[in-house]
Order: C-alpha cells, then structure tokens, then sequence
C-alpha cells in the first residue's frame, strides 16, 4: 500500500520537474519526506530564440538537449538503481506548438509568439466570430499570442497543410520522451479553442475559425499517466528503466498557482517571470461582458480549478532593458540597479505594463522613453530611473489586476502571493503591496517546480489529499518573506488614473 499523508516518503523516490521558461530552462528534482518537500536544480540552461529569414523561432532541439541532459543530471542525483528517479513531469509557457507529419516528424522549428506574423489576426477572426461570442465559448483573455491567431496566421501555409498532428510546447516534449501523444488540459486552456466550463474544445470556435481539432491529440488531465521513457531516451540519459512521464499541469503557470503556498482560498496570486499573470481561483469561470471588456481569462487549473487572471508584460521590460544596456556598454548589473532604483522618488513615471507596444524585442529603453514622452510624464535620465519607472509600473499593473479580479469574480482577497522570479526582488514585492494595500507573501521562487512535483508525487501515492494539503506541504518546506503595506494609497489612485488619462489601463486591447 502507499504511504498516506502529505509527506510521506516513498523508497527510492525522486520526481523530475522539467520546467521550460521563455528565457531559460530548468530540471529540478524534487524528493517528499517527513512533511516537506526538497528541491534541488539539477540542471539549468539557456532559451535563445533565433531569428531565420525574417520570422522569429524557438530553438526547440536546443531545449531538448538541455532536457535530455537535465534528466542525465536527475539521474545521477537520484542514484542509480531502477526506480530512484521515480517520474518525470513537463510544464513550459503557453500558447506555442509543433506540427508533425503522418510519420510524427516535426514540420519546421515552432514560431515564437512574439513574432510579428499575428498582427490584424484578431481582427480576421472577430468577422467570422465576434468577440463577444468568441469570449462566451472561451472565456479567454484578447492577446494577440493566442494559439487561435497563430493558427489563423499559419492558413493555407504549406506546413499546415503537410500537418497530421499538432502538439503544444510541453506536450511536444513528452512524445518525444515516450513517443505517445497527449494534450493536457490546461496547456490546451491557453490555445483559446478550450470551453473552460466543461474542460473540452469549444467545437463552434473551431468550426467557426476552420480549425481541424483532430489535429490534438486527445486530452488529459495533470496527474494521468503520459507513457514511459523510451529505450533511446534512456540510452541519451543513462537512467534505468521504467521511468514514467506524468502529466502535470503542463502550463507553467498552472503549476506555479498549485505551488502557492497560501492558506484557504482568500488569496490572489501573481506569478512573475517574463509575465506576470495576476489573479484569483475559482471553481467556475466568469464570462461577463465585464470581464471581457476588463481583458481578463479563464485558464484551466490544477483540480478542476479555473485561473482567473490578467497577463502582464512582467520581468521581461526589464529583461529587455538590461539586454539592451548590455549591448551598449552600459551599466546592466542587475542588484547595482535595483538598489539605485530604490533611492529613486516613487510614481515619478509610470506606464501600461499590459500595452502591446511592448510586446516585439529591442530598444526597451528608448520605448519606455517615448511612453514616457507621449504621456507628458517625466522621461527617465538613465538606467536607475527606467528601473524604478518598470518596477512602479509593474506593481501599478498588479494592483489593477487584483482589485479588478475581485471585483468581477467577488472572490475576496486577504493577502496576496507574490511567486516565481519576481519574488526574489525585495523592491518589486514592497511595491506591490503598497500598491494593493494588501500583505504580500513572496515565495517560492521556483513555485512551478513546486506544484509539478507534487502532481507527479500525489500520482505516485507518496503524498495524498487535495490542492490546500499540497500547498500546506510547500508552507514548510521553505521561509517565506512577507511585506506589510505602507505608503498612500491616494498615490497609487493618481498614479492609476494617470494611466487610464491615456487610454491604456486595458492590456492589448
């Protein structure tokens, strides 16, 4: 029989989360015992983009590598005998995918979703559905990203029409890792071809839209089985066999929401890294007229949840901006810049960290400089400056996020928890609870680690119970930073009202 109770630790157990961001990739083991879970970065490796004959592509066999190495690695941290790395889960962004030929062989390196092939797609689908409707059937958030326009833009293209399969990033990974095809449910919620009510396609958009939904394979749900090593992957990794490929949630940020580590459901969530997705959960989606005009989604979660959120363009402004610096010469030490953006005065300029004009690559500074300019706000004098300007309004955009997801959902919120990449920054996370005038916890860092391991954990039988058991797992198994509001909140509201002034308060609208 399996242990029982969260915690409980399984002999010779190790799980292998692989976590795919837009700018890195990363294999963690995660090992569950006496109450708390350890993790432990095996392997850590880069996401470069490359550019070829003008569109914008994912090295997707360059991420392979980097998993395929990444489980080498789990293996030997694990040991050595037939069973120690217990399985392997797959979670990564959103919205992109390969398409296969009837052999199963990929058709062209997957485009990137900020490459500019999209643009007036959403335009071309609301005269076959408008978007009122479109929002009813999908409850999906307007961005130009979507698999949805991807595939609107990629009609009559050679490709699509060679295509017998298409599979979603995460999804891509693990047949090439077992050789069986699967589309996890809440990776397939951010195609904006997903009902998030009844957790299936939504067969009018597609039909509407002229999408072959035959070309998905049929889907599963984080904690269903999704095959085994194959015999060649096990030979790339010198594992031994049999290693199972779990489905977790396979959207990173749905595993990052199931590694929060709040307390009840009186909590709003924002997962920071290139994005930030800010919002609450649910139990059921809201598609109001409201909320479609508000710009938020409904994402599938893990247990049936629904993720109520609002992207926005998170770290990667600032991403953009030390990329750029660098470049030029200039100063792009990242803590040296946070701590001079800290002296800066606050709310001095702020911009709409949701606006599309930030979306495309390069010139981040001088972009930020001519919102600046154009809203007749102060221009920053130099790196400091633009940091505090990213980071003020990143914590503007969080606060409108939340309040606006209570509004609409009438979920309260008592706190709110600050996960992934941002959290490392004490600035970023004092910012955002002044602004929300709420308390905010920071951490963990690697939250979708967290939550994919303990999908594939929970499937094992080492740990058991519902979502609120497995984040009360996450609550001790590391020290968490929490931030008391301070400050005036009339000045985050004039601050607000600066931005809706110049029409901008509604994300890639």
């Amino acid at each position: 029989m399996p242990p029982s109770g969260p915690g409980a630790s399984a002999a010779n157990g190790a799980f292998a989360a692989v976590d795919l961001g837009a700018s890195s990739g990363r294999v963690i083991l995660g090992r569950p015992a006496d109450g708390k879970l350890a993790l432990e970065e095996v392997h850590r490796f880069e996401n470069r983009p490359v550019r070829v004959h003008g569109t914008l592509h994912w090295d997707i066999l360059a991420l392979y590598r980097g998993v395929l190495d990444g489980l080498r690695a789990a293996g030997i941290s694990a040991g050595t005998a037939p069973g120690d790395l217990a399985s392997v889960g797959i979670d990564s962004w959103g919205v992109d995918y390969g398409l296969l030929d009837a052999d199963g062989a990929l058709l062209g390196n997957p485009v990137h979703y900020r490459d500019a092939r999209t643009e007036g797609m959403a335009a071309e689908i609301d005269k076959l559905l408008p978007a009122r409707e479109l929002y009813a059937h999908t409850g999906l958030q307007h961005l130009p990203i979507n698999t949805l326009y991807q595939l609107a833009a990629a009609r009559g293209s050679r490709q699509l029409s060679a295509a017998h399969r298409m599979l979603l990033t995460p999804d891509l990974i693990s047949y090439w890792l077992t050789g069986l095809g699967g589309t996890e449910t809440t990776i397939a919620s951010t195609t904006q071809l997903i009902d998030p009510g009844t957790r299936d396609w939504s067969r009018p958009v597609a039909e509407a839209a002229g999408i072959d939904l035959s070309l998905f394979w049929p889907l599963r749900s984080p904690g269903d089985a999704a095959g085994t090593l194959l015999p060649g992957v096990l030979a790339e990794t010198g594992l031994e066999g049999p290693v199972p490929v779990t489905a977790v949630g396979a959207h990173d940020t749905a595993s990052a929401v199931a590694g929060v580590p709040a307390t009840g459901d009186r909590f709003a969530y924002i997962a920071t890294g290139t994005w930030s997705l800010a919002g609450v959960e649910l139990s059921s989606p809201v598609r109001t007229e409201e909320s479609r005009l508000a710009n938020f989604t409904n994402e599938l979660g893990v247990d049936g949840t629904v993720r109520y959120l609002r992207n926005i363009m998170g770290l990667w402004l600032l991403q953009e901006c030390l990329r750029t610096w660098r470049a030029e010469g200039g100063p792009h030490d990242l803590e040296a810049l946070l701590e001079g953006a800290a002296r800066m005065p606050g709310l001095r300029s702020v911009i709409d960290a949701g606006s599309p004009e930030f979306l495309a690559p390069d010139r981040m500074p001088e972009r930020i400089a001519a919102a600046c300019r154009r809203t007749d706000q102060p221009v920053p004098r130099d790196p400091a400056e633009t940091v505090r300007c990213v980071l003020d309004s990143l914590a503007l955009a969080h606060r409108q996020a939340v309040f606006d997801a209570r509004r609409l959902s009438g979920q309260e919120v008592e706190a709110v928890h600050v996960v992934g990449g941002g959290a490392r920054s004490a600035l970023l996370c004092r910012l955002t609870a002044d602004a929300c005038g709420l308390p905010v916890v920071a951490g963990p860092v690697e939250a979708a680690a967290y939550g994919n391991v303990l999908v594939q954990a929970r499937t094992a039988g080492v740990v058991n119970g519902p979502l609120e058991a497995l984040r009360g797992l996450v609550r001790e198994s590391l020290r968490l930073r929490q931030y008391a509001p301070a400050g005036d909140q009339a000045a985050w509201e004039r601050a607000a009202a600066r931005v809706r002034e110049h029409g901008k308060e509604t994300p890639c609208a």
